[in-house]
This record gives C-alpha cells, sequence and structure tokens, in this order.
C-alpha cells in the first residue's frame, strides 16, 4: 500500500491549494489521513476509490 504526502496529493488533485484540501476533507469529499510523526498521509487507494465514487454518484 503506498501513502502520499500532501505535495503528492495535491499533485494528485489537479494542484488544488492546500485551504481548499482541507475544505474538502471537513465536507468528506476526502478520505481522512493517517498522522505519522506530524504528517499526514493518505492511502493512495482510498483517494483512488473515494474519487471513483464521487465520480459515479454524479
Amino acid at each position: 500500500m503506498k501513502y502520499l504526502t500532501f505535495a503528492e496529493l495535491r499533485a494528485k488533485l489537479g494542484g488544488r491549494s492546500r485551504s481548499a484540501i482541507y475544505l474538502d476533507l471537513a465536507a468528506k469529499r476526502l478520505p481522512k489521513p493517517v498522522k505519522l510523526g506530524g504528517k499526514l498521509y493518505w492511502s493512495e487507494s482510498c483517494v483512488d476509490d473515494h474519487m471513483r465514487n464521487m465520480r459515479d454518484d454524479q
């Protein structure tokens, strides 16, 4: 399982701003991150699944 850093997540989401990502987290448009050593990481497979589900719901 690969984990994405914040910068990698931003790139995967097309360069979204930090504040937009935090708004997406608050609105549950992105899965919750895992905090390790003071940094946030996202499971790439969870992000992909979440994005696929959102696309399918439209």
